[in-house]
């Protein structure tokens, strides 16, 4: 049996205190590129933040307004809504003495792009209600998802999902298996998989982990504060986890999935493509040939994984744009008018009640927050 990890598992094997979070490194790695004009007073901040450790417990309420900031600690995401409605998520990060616990939860249907980091692996555990698709395959709460290092995965999640990831270290978990003597009974993922489980366990693991997320929601300083408090979690994470993966088995696809894989694939291609050309005048002509496939093929894909036509797509990914572009500009460094222009909108009026739509405000309002904020 195969012990691939599930989808979203966060930093795993280190005391809270050792490691800086790699998440607010790279956040200040923005910031030192925009701070170009100096250097030094770039390096002296750099160097503040690495000394600064983040709690053992995050919570995060993301909405319309915070989107562009929106992302695991340690996972790098890209999220695009696929509706267009008040947004309200919610983020809990809880780091333990090396493992991480990450619980999402959704109102909307959103479309994301998990990557994990080059040392861990993940499990992703998902809520009874929780609906959607992973890599083109049905989200289901039978089973689990298993994501080896450095990958990323496709995730649409719809309204009301919720997941718990676990996030190890390859070598911690090697190292529990060979003081069990299972070494010969699991396998470190070495590509996504999907693990049948059964729903009651699924249901045991999903329930251990929001336990303990609303434990820490409801009182976040017991694990601040308290390293015996994260060992004690942890000890009895890693037992869960490693007693629940003893029973799984790698789930074969049916003839329906495969072609759900299959259009996930194509979609991939082509948003892969999309978001490396976002700032260009992109057609469904680049699409096509990126995914390499025609246009009937293309839009069917597309409505199967997106609930969205190509062209709708595309508008969207270049409202997010526009919409971290207001979110990010500092007092009289831009306007909306440029910053539509620059992704491609030169319809204000159409653009301007498309981003209401999506953001639910006027674009002229999110810029006018930000520059009273600053």
């Amino acid at each position: 049996m195969n012990l691939n990890t599930a989808a979203y598992i966060q930093e795993f094997t280190e005391a809270p205190t050792l490691r800086p979070n790699r998440s607010h490194l790279h956040c200040v790695s923005s910031q030192v590129l925009d701070t170009g004009d100096k250097p030094a007073h770039s390096r002296v901040m750099l160097q503040t933040v690495i000394a600064v450790t983040p709690p053992a417990v995050e919570i995060r309420t993301i909405d319309n307004q915070s989107m562009a900031q929106a992302g695991f600690q340690v996972i790098d995401q890209d999220l695009v809504r696929l509706q267009s409605k008040p947004l309200q998520a919610r983020q809990v990060v809880i780091r333990l003495e090396g493992c991480i616990v990450v619980y999402h939860c959704t109102n909307l249907r959103l479309r994301s792009r998990p990557s994990l980091p080059s040392d861990r692996i993940a499990y992703l555990s998902f809520g009874p209600e929780a609906s959607g698709t992973v890599n083109g395959l049905q989200v289901r709460h039978d089973i689990m998802l298993a994501v080896p290092a450095s990958t990323s995965i496709s995730l649409v999640s719809d309204p009301g999902y919720e997941s718990i990831v676990f996030l190890l270290r390859p070598d911690d978990v090697s190292a529990h298996l060979k003081v069990r003597e299972l070494v010969d009974n699991f396998e470190l993922p070495r590509e996504t998989e999907v693990l049948r489980v059964g729903t009651d366990v699924a249901g045991s693991l999903f329930g251990w982990g929001k336990r303990l997320v609303d434990m820490a929601t409801e009182n976040p300083g017991l694990f601040n504060s308290s390293k015996e408090q994260r060992v004690a979690a942890q000890a009895d994470l890693v037992d869960t986890l490693l007693t629940t993966l003893s029973g799984t088995r790698k789930l074969e696809p049916e003839r329906r999935e495969r072609t759900l894989q299959l259009q996930s694939d194509i979609v991939r291609s082509a948003e892969r493509f999309a978001l490396a050309h976002a700032d260009e005048r992109l057609y469904v002509t680049d699409l096509c040939r990126a995914a390499g496939v025609s246009e009937r093929t293309l839009e069917y894909a597309f409505g199967a994984v997106m609930g969205l036509s190509p062209t709708a797509y595309l508008t969207r990914i270049r409202l997010h744009r526009v919409h971290h572009a207001l979110l990010q500009a500092r007092p009289g460094t831009t306007t909306v008018t440029e910053e539509a222009l620059n992704w491609g909108f030169w319809h204000f009026g159409e653009f301007s009640r498309a981003y209401k739509n999506c953001f639910d405000e006027l674009p002229s309002n999110t810029l006018r927050r930000q520059s009273s904020k600053a």
